[in-house]
């Protein structure tokens, strides 16, 4: 718990009505504070996912060697990178501080097109070339987004012919049924995905090379309907922003539940999916039990809408 006050201290999040090593009302509201800072689930609970970024969050670009390994390496320093270079005009993808194949892509043709030895390291000779030619970027004006963006424009127009992948991780498979028949009756190709770990489900989802994930949770402590996008270190998902709006238009009143609203959030399935992707979270679970064929319309008829513009 100490080293979790401490890094929360350093990111700006005071603890310092707790003791050292003591879990308080103070360690809760920082790790609240931070988790809503960085798109979690806000649950006061340092658990893995929330570890994990706390340590993503202590690198600063310099404070290591970047380059396309295995795992890959993760990071605030990796989306500083993918910044700088998408605001130069290198399209490194979303930036989501992974240092994947495309970052990588990147920074080859950055340190091509300044002269620098061609070895996708990002060292200190690339960083000082990167800082000296950097700048001024806005989420609008970065590279990535702008291409992702004529990607939409140029995917296929239809949902039918369409693979769409559907995961839950548990409790839904009734609701998810009717989804996949709504959906293949409508020609979609529908991948259901069950794993309970997200990074697993954007893994298979990835590897399926899906269009579109829609990703179904139920809430069983509150009442009322939220659909979350990919929003992380100032940029978003243009495609996933587009169809959480879509959903969350038509799914509250359809099932008359509370409107929750849209959400941007960088957790595992959202941060990780190569494809436009939201999550739909439902509560109570009697709603999605009683209503599911509702569920499976609305999303079906949310889903045919985004296809045909999937960006706006």
């Amino acid at each position: 718990m100490a080293d979790v006050q401490a890094r929360l201290h350093s990111l700006g999040f005071a603890v310092f009505s707790d003791e050292v090593g003591f879990y308080g009302a103070a360690t809760r509201a920082a790790i609240e504070a931070f988790q809503h800072h960085r798109g979690l689930r806000i649950d006061g609970i340092c658990g893995a996912q929330t570890w994990n970024t706390l340590v993503e969050a202590s690198f600063s670009l310099g404070d290591r060697f970047l380059y396309r390994r295995s795992p890959y390496f993760r990071g605030d320093d990796v989306a500083s990178l993918q910044q700088y270079l998408s605001a130069l005009g290198f399209d490194p993808g979303r930036v989501d501080g992974i240092f994947g194949d495309q970052t990588a892509h990147a920074l080859r043709e950055f340190q091509r097109n300044v002269g620098l030895p061609v070895d996708g390291i990002c060292g200190a000779e690339t960083l000082i070339s990167l800082r000296r030619l950097q700048a001024p970027h806005h989420p609008d004006n970065l590279v990535s987004t702008v291409r992702a963006k004529e990607r939409l424009r140029e995917t296929q127009q239809r949902l039918s012919g369409s693979r769409v992948a559907v995961g839950e991780h548990g409790g839904l498979s009734q609701a998810l049924g009717a989804l996949r028949r709504r959906l293949s009756a409508a020609g979609a190709r529908v991948v259901s995905l069950h794993h309970p770990d997200g990074s697993a489900q954007a893994q298979q989802a990835n590897q399926a090379v899906a269009d579109v994930y829609v990703g179904l949770q139920i809430d069983p402590s509150e009442q009322g309907c939220w659909t979350a996008y990919y929003s992380g270190y100032r940029d978003e998902s243009p495609g996933g922003h587009r169809l959480a709006q879509l959903v969350q238009e038509g799914l509250p009143l359809s099932l008359e539940i509370p409107d929750r609203g849209v959400r941007g959030m960088s957790v595992p399935v959202l941060r990780e999916t190569r494809m436009p992707a939201v999550i739909v979270e439902i509560g109570p679970p009697s709603v999605v039990v009683e209503r599911g064929h509702l569920l499976a319309d609305t999303l079906t008829r949310a889903l045919g809408v985004w296809a045909e513009a999937p960006w706006a």
